[in-house]
């Protein structure tokens, strides 16, 4: 029986591309995108104050355009590419047809589907640690620290533990979709460059209340359903582990942000916005590792989990920790992020499923992929224990990566530009910094002063007016 016509393979769509795995890819690694570009920017420029909108989504905006020209020019093939030492390939341009439009490593789909996917990954990673350095890292130190730390640090932490050639994917450590290679990575290096960069300023830092509470909301909603690209498309296949991974997402990160609600509720007497977000966003992180390896019920204990350890570092232990209040960190990356992925990466070593593991690696050695829970089921306790040490030296890993990396990165960037932005550039913000305002109307009846940097209108500057007179204006 013959296939119909428009199955039939042909020279654009040869026989080894499955084109229900490749739609799939694409938009997978689209929702993925959309997670930085527009999530991360609208939630960026409405968690702050507005003085810096601006600069935080701009910071994120920048980080995505930058990441796409260092990620086809030598990135993509340091992370995937071919082995230059056990944690590294050897740098390499992704632009040439031959490459792209071959089989990738893995998956049944061209290899300029999977640059695509990695590089939004690669991308999200770098604005996640922005999230730490909001409020006062000089913007052309930004600009380079978004090409060296993807050269210098993710990529080897992608080559280690995703490539197939690489010492902790041989190891077997499980990072589903990125716990570990984007998440504890992004949360320490945020973490060590924040403290490197310096606090903002202490009028900020004592008072960064948000500019817009329901954009925040709607940037933490495109944040939230990207995340079933993020994990749906770990398999690199339109199948059924993908759909477990994109459920056992929604799943934790909806018991995450119950549990942190629930918290906030009971401690502070009130439910909060923030805190919801925060629930939602350590869910999301910590089932990151495992979506696609473990069961619902699992993905729901961890989701009480991840609302209620990072909850505690976060609002409690903080304060009482002097390295962590010295160190200005943001947006709380270190917590949602380090603290989080660390957690998920750790039950992932707990509650993978051996048979789930099977459905996700397609190797012949997956029984070696064993949670402790099934291990200690099956009478094979040693194997339990191996895999959660495995899980334990991966974050031991990135963590000094991460740690050494970034300082090196960063004390590099000192000696060419200022780390932090001067005093009076930190006091006035986005006008000092880009000539532009995030906000027309602004404080209470206040009207927009026209910048003096900004030639592109020439009305005449406004004043203050009373607030019940706006109307009238």
């Amino acid at each position: 029986m013959e296939l119909p016509s428009n199955l039939l393979p042909n020279e654009a769509s040869p026989e080894w591309m499955n084109r229900a795995d490749n739609a799939w890819q694409l938009t997978a690694a689209t929702l993925v995108g959309m997670q930085s570009i527009p999530g991360l920017v609208i939630l960026y420029g409405s968690m702050v104050k507005k003085k810096w909108a601006v600069n935080s989504a701009f910071m994120a905006l920048y980080a995505f355009a930058a990441v796409i020209i260092c990620w086809v020019g030598w990135g993509y093939r340091m992370s995937f590419g071919e082995k230059l030492v056990f944690f590294l390939g050897k740098p390499g341009v992704a632009l040439d047809a031959d490459l792209l439009l071959g089989q990738a490593f893995l998956g049944m789909f061209p290899t300029a589907t999977m640059v695509f996917f990695q590089l939004v990954f690669a991308a999200i990673t770098v604005i996640l640690i922005g999230g730490a350095l909001l409020g006062r890292m000089n913007f052309g130190a930004w600009m380079l620290f978004v090409p060296l730390w993807l050269t210098f640090s993710y990529t080897i932490g992608a080559y280690s533990v995703w490539c197939p050639d690489g010492w902790l994917a041989k190891l077997g450590v499980i990072d589903f979709a990125g716990g570990y290679v984007i998440h504890l990575s992004s949360g320490v290096a945020g973490f060590t460059a924040a403290y490197w960069v310096g606090p903002r300023a202490s009028g900020d830092r004592d008072s960064f209340l948000p500019n817009n509470m329901i954009l925040m909301l709607g940037g933490a909603g495109l944040l939230w359903m990207g995340w079933s690209g993020f994990n749906g498309g770990a398999p690199a296949a339109a199948s059924l582990d993908a759909s477990l991974a994109v459920l056992n997402t929604h799943v934790c990160a909806a018991t995450s942000l119950m549990t942190w609600l629930i918290l906030d509720t009971v401690f502070f007497g009130k439910p909060r916005v923030f805190g919801a977000i925060q629930g939602m966003i350590t869910g999301l992180v910590c089932i990151t590792p495992a979506a696609g390896v473990v069961q619902g019920w699992a993905a729901m204990l961890m989701g009480v989990f991840s609302g209620s350890i990072p909850w505690y570092t976060m609002m409690v232990l903080h304060n009482k920790l002097k390295f962590l209040t010295q160190v200005d960190d943001t947006m709380s990356i270190f917590h949602s992020h380090a603290i989080a992925g660390s957690l998920g990466g750790i039950l992932t070593g707990f509650f993978a499923m051996p048979e789930l593991c099977r459905l996700f690696y397609m190797v012949p050695d997956w029984e070696k992929y064993i949670g402790l829970a099934y291990a200690l089921q099956e009478d094979r306790t040693s194997k339990g224990l191996r895999q959660m040490g495995i899980q334990l030296v991966g974050i031991l890993f990135i963590v000094c990566l991460n740690i050494v990396m970034t300082s090196f990165i960063c004390l590099l960037i000192r000696t060419l530009v200022p780390l932090r932005l001067a005093e009076d550039e930190l006091r006035i913000g986005d006008d000092a910094v880009h000539g532009e305002e995030g906000y027309a109307l602004w404080g209470d009846g206040e009207i927009f002063e026209n910048s003096k940097n900004n030639s592109v209108f020439d009305m005449e500057e406004f004043v203050s007016v009373p607030s019940n007179s706006l109307d009238d204006v």
